[in-house]
């Protein structure tokens, strides 16, 4: 039997979409004649010529191409143009946030967890957390509290963008759902609270009562659960026992990181610098957003570099799967692991390379794992100061950060 295009799943989820999208232009065409709303009469050519699906998608994308049935936001209140808003297909909470989460030790999780599997992972407090992909692409959203931080940990597959939020703000402890819309292709969250609509990728409210506030931002990184599990034989793993049915393990979003493919419901204009599907570490440092190719950075391992007035390196580390490729995840190519940290420790600056295999400092020889953590040599046991990142697929980083600058290391 011939092997399958691991691209036809996506491309029949647009071609989904474009019906969907039809569809609902066609709806609405039949709506404003149904309306009880008097018109003068006007022969059918002329009402076909005023009220075609052109001009129905052209005010749908106009008022925002959603529904705000069932909503109690405030949509009079926005940064952002509604009509960049619409709808990714699913309703209110469609895809289900995970709000009860369970957990589990690293060796039950290995029953059913593989080691090249990818896993959020998140540490507060010395409390440390894994949140395998497996789980998060079919839910998006885990409400949860690490360390006795109140967090949101969110994963939106159609841009690879992996971000843990603090749910606090001000005297308010939020918690969040799936919108089922998008902006620029990414996730649009809504708090529970004030049910005001959150752009993931930035962390901002964009519509509703709370518009222009923004989450801060938690030093998740995305790595394997082999890595995890050696970095922390006590921590837990987010249980595959959520409540709701899914076929955990497999990628529901079949050759969506394909490099030469385009991306899902977006309709801006991709910046050309890079191409759209090709993933990027991205920093923000100093009112300075970079990005730097992954290519470049599994071919090097290590890249230093300094942003504004911070010395950072870039650490990346083979073993983890692509949750985007294969048709199940612990069979997906290895894109590896990637960790960014301030290249300094205890006023001391470090310099590292790579030897044998392995991440080193120049100045020590001391060995360095992908989570910052000094694992032997004269500083094992020492951590370098992570530093916020991401893995994002560059169309979504660009569409958010246009003033990026790609780094040539």
């Amino acid at each position: 039997m011939a092997a399958r295009d691991p691209r036809q799943g996506t491309e029949r989820l647009r071609r989904w979409w474009l019906g969907a999208l039809v569809a609902a232009a066609l709806l609405a065409v039949g709506y404003t004649a149904a309306s009880p709303v008097q018109r003068p009469a006007a022969p059918p050519e002329a009402t076909a010529a005023a009220s075609g699906v052109g001009d129905v998608l052209a005010t749908l994308l106009e008022s925002g191409n959603f529904s705000r049935a069932g909503w109690r936001t405030d949509f009079s209140r926005h940064s952002v143009p509604l009509g960049e808003l619409q709808s990714g297909g699913p309703p209110k909470d469609g895809i289900p946030p995970i709000d009860r989460p369970k957990f589990v030790a690293p060796s039950e999780a290995a029953s059913w967890l593989q080691p090249q599997e990818p896993v959020v992972t998140l540490e507060i407090q010395g409390e440390a957390r894994a949140y395998p992909i497996q789980v998060l692409v079919w839910h998006e959203i885990v409400n949860d509290a690490v360390g006795g931080v109140p967090v949101a940990v969110t994963f939106c597959p159609l841009c690879n963008t992996a971000i843990a939020f603090d749910r606090r703000l001000g005297d308010r402890v939020l918690d969040f759902g799936t919108t089922g819309n998008l902006r620029h292709s990414d996730l649009v969250m809504y708090d529970r609270q004030t049910e005001s609509w959150w752009q993931q990728a930035v962390g901002q409210a964009i519509v509703g009562e709370l518009t222009g506030e923004r989450l801060t931002f938690l030093p998740a990184a995305l790595i394997s659960f082999q890595d995890f599990r050696t970095a922390y034989p006590n921590g837990k793993v987010l249980s595959r026992d959520t409540g709701h049915f899914r076929d955990y393990g497999r990628n529901p979003y079949v050759g969506y990181d394909d490099i030469t493919s385009s991306p899902f419901l977006f309709s801006g204009k991709p910046d050309g610098r890079l191409r759209p599907m090709e993933r990027v570490v991205t920093v923000s440092l100093g009112g300075i957003d970079r990005a730097y190719p992954l290519g470049v950075v599994q071919e090097r391992r290590v890249v230093q570099d300094t942003i504004g007035d911070t010395r950072v390196v870039v650490f990346h580390a083979p073993g983890a799967s692509s949750p985007l490729d294969g048709r199940v995840i612990a069979d997906s190519r290895d894109i590896g692991a990637v960790g960014v940290f301030q290249a300094e420790l205890e006023g001391r600056r470090l310099t590292f390379t790579v030897r044998s295999g392995m991440i080193v400092d120049r100045e020590t020889a001391s060995t360095w794992n992908i989570l910052g953590h000094a694992t032997a040599g004269p500083l094992a046991g020492k951590r370098l100061a992570p530093v916020l990142h991401g893995t994002p697929f560059w169309f979504a980083w660009a569409a958010f950060k246009p003033k990026t600058e790609i780094a040539q290391p």
